[in-house]
């Protein structure tokens, strides 16, 4: 069996406004096809999102959140 390949991604958000927001976007995410894991620091309005490349793509995770309500201002590829 081949291993999964994985990458991960931080994304900046805009106006994330409460700890409930924070949870309704990691887990419309965590949802998402190819992703293994994503975590919403509400506190820094932070995203982490480990995924699989070949089945997703980050500009994916920005429509999610765009279409949750807020934006994205920056994304910082870690791997």
């Amino acid at each position: 069996m081949e291993a999964k390949e994985q990458k991960k991604v931080v994304l900046m958000l805009e106006n994330l406004s409460c700890p409930d927001c924070a949870m309704k976007i990691g887990a419309a995410l965590k949802h998402s096809k190819g992703v293994f894991d994503a975590e919403v620091l509400y506190t820094t309005s932070k995203v982490r999102v480990v995924y699989d490349p070949k089945l997703t793509k980050v500009e994916n995770f920005v429509k999610i959140i765009e279409d949750i309500g807020y934006g994205v201002k920056e994304i910082k590829h870690l791997s």
